[in-house]
């Protein structure tokens, strides 16, 4: 599945769509955004697992991959919320201010 995020903040993802739906275990992230110092610099990126689930398809989709996620240390809390951790991702447009 490719995410392709378009908007970042302090390392966390707040709008995004999909680019490719399949393989839906198997996230990964394109960053096309206008970011500041510390938005994308400091450690992995995070997608909500809630958007990750609606962009894959809903609940019964991503629930077979949550452990599995899980296991590879992708799934982390931030202020006690679930999101999935990109510890890599590609840059498509970053444009920095």
């Amino acid at each position: 599945m490719i995410i392709r995020g378009v908007s970042v903040f302090e390392s966390i993802v707040y709008h995004s769509y999909v680019i490719d739906a399949a393989h839906p275990c198997r996230p990964t992230l394109e960053i096309e955004a206008v970011v500041r110092a510390g938005d994308v610099d400091d450690g992995p990126l995070l997608l909500s697992v809630a958007e990750w689930a609606t962009l894959a398809g809903g609940a019964d989709v991503v629930r077979p991959c949550l452990d599995k996620l899980r296991g590879q240390g992708r799934v982390v809390e931030h202020l006690g919320v679930p999101y999935i951790s990109f510890p890599t991702w590609t840059p498509i447009d970053l444009e920095r201010r």
